[in-house]
């Protein structure tokens, strides 16, 4: 299996554990929430799926509305069929939502493994996140000295796009500090809202349960309007 259909497989499971949808919604779904996979087609999809099905991970039933697969009779076309998680897919994405090593940590396993936070553990979390500044803290020590030996005989616009590139690099790494303190301060939080992952939850009834909400429904993300984003898939950062 290649790296970027490990990914897709990881993306669908996650996307279908949040409810049942047909290639068409899914397709939309990777390409508007997720952003990675903006230049994959119904092609890769679709294989995907099968691969998926195959493994005993989902199954394909057809579309709910009974008129939406008359019309589709009378015209010549096959219903929409839609994918629903088994209990064996949900453990398996929750196997693979446990997983820390250095696939993670690349860009566009790592902007999947982000995309998929509000359902991973607090522990895990940390482990990516340090893991991901930790690779590209190394990215950004290699490009500094490739700058060092090679800024002579750069001419001007190489010479800025090297240094855009180093930039995108020093931006991820400022978030990812801040998203990394922002996980520790919250360790002593654990509150019992909806959007706190189960496995982070205080038990009802303790006091971690019952203390003050008033910190919002961030989770772990800083709590502070002036910081965006940057894309881990983002070309320059590579």
């Amino acid at each position: 299996m290649s790296r970027r259909s490990g990914i897709l497989e990881f993306a669908v499971l996650g996307l279908l554990r949040e409810a049942p949808m047909h290639g068409y919604e899914l397709r939309k779904r990777l390409n508007t929430s997720l952003g990675i996979f903006r230049a994959f087609s119904y092609g890769t999809l679709y294989p995907c799926l099968k691969t998926l099905v195959a493994n005993g991970w989902l199954i394909e039933e057809p579309g709910s509305a009974p008129e939406d697969a008359l019309a589709a009779s009378l015209a010549g076309r096959r219903a929409k069929i839609v994918y629903r998680l088994t209990a064996e897919g949900k453990e398996h994405f929750e196997e693979l939502l446990s997983h820390t090593g250095p696939d993670s940590w690349e860009d566009e396993h790592f902007a999947a493994r982000f995309a998929f936070f509000g359902q991973t553990e607090r522990e895990v979390r940390m482990r990516v996140l340090e893991g991901r500044r930790s690779r590209l803290e190394e990215r950004l020590e290699k490009m500094r000295a490739s700058l060092a030996r090679t800024r002579e005989r750069l001419d001007d616009y190489t010479l800025e796009l090297q240094r855009h590139g180093m930039e995108s690099v020093e931006r991820e790494v400022r978030w990812l500090n801040e998203l990394i303190e922002s996980e520790r301060a919250g360790r002593d939080q654990r509150r019992t809202g909806p959007g706190v992952p189960k496995a982070d939850r205080a038990p009802e009834g303790s006091a971690d349960a019952q203390q003050d909400d008033t910190s919002g429904e961030t989770g772990g993300l800083p709590r502070h309007g002036g910081s965006t984003r940057p894309d881990p898939s983002d070309d320059t950062a590579k």
